[in-house]
């Protein structure tokens, strides 16, 4: 049970982003709570293999259980969580083989919105990308990963808006999730989130000079090394797992 006096990280972090009267009022639980709950898996604060418990979720919520299991159910459909029978369902890992998928295909998305960005880009379109690149700067140099990430898809949401291309933003849209989710575990190596900086400078400079082929090929170097470098550390994790699974003595 739950002691409600008791302030728990997960409940700190749900204080962060409650329920408005509002959201109560127009009926918008299901879409709040999915929100939340999609949030702490995809940053990470629910990590993968946490089993959902879904009566704390309910009293740190301070909603009933229908909204709550509505939710568990959206994010099983999306795939961050799986069920299991007669037991709690669980955060996802991160699935190397999707990972590896996503790179070619959000390269050559993002790539080509750039490509697009670039031809159609205004001074006023410039100026609000240079102002998330600022941001995203003003929150690596605090350590502020969650603030940095938020500019971070507001930054690429708004290229690839500006390509102006209904298709290329649609099907970017179904992939979002997917990609938040494997960009913020990316940026989780302070090495990579310093070359992650960079690169966003590169794309801006050469969004800034109009030059299609140069923000394209930014881009896309930028999603590659982001999602390759996960790849390569989540391989490099469960090689170790593995190998400690190995080592240890058998009890037979």
């Amino acid at each position: 049970m739950v002691n409600p006096n008791e302030t728990t990280p997960l409940a700190a972090l749900l204080a962060q982003m409650p329920l408005t009267d509002t959201d109560r009022r127009k009926g918008r639980l299901h879409g709040s709570t999915v929100k939340q709950l999609r949030s702490l898996i995809v940053t990470g604060v629910l990590a993968p293999g946490t089993r959902l418990n879904e009566r704390e979720l309910c009293e740190q919520l301070n909603v009933s259980r229908t909204p709550v299991r509505e939710a568990i159910k959206t994010l099983i459909q999306d795939g961050l969580l799986r069920a299991l029978p007669n037991q709690s369902p669980v955060v996802t890992e991160l699935d190397l083989v999707e990972i590896a998928a996503l790179i070619d295909v959000v390269t050559a998305i993002e790539g080509l919105a750039g490509e697009l960005a670039a031809a159609h880009a205004t001074e006023e379109a410039v100026a609000e990308i240079g102002l998330l690149h600022y941001r995203m700067m003003l929150h690596h140099t605090r350590d502020e990963l969650p603030g940095y990430f938020e500019a971070n898809k507001a930054f690429h949401r708004k290229i690839v808006e500006l390509s102006r291309n209904p298709i290329l933003i649609w099907v970017w849209e179904l992939l979002a999730l997917r990609v938040d989710r494997a960009r913020y575990s990316s940026n989780l190596w302070p090495t990579r989130w310093k070359t992650a900086i960079q690169e966003h400078q590169q794309i801006l400079d050469a969004l800034s000079a109009r030059d299609p082929a140069r923000t394209g090929q930014a881009l896309k170097d930028h999603v590659r090394n982001g999602l390759s470098g996960l790849v390569a550390a989540l391989q490099d994790r469960h090689s170790r797992r593995d190998g400690v699974a190995r080592s240890a003595p058998r009890s037979d």
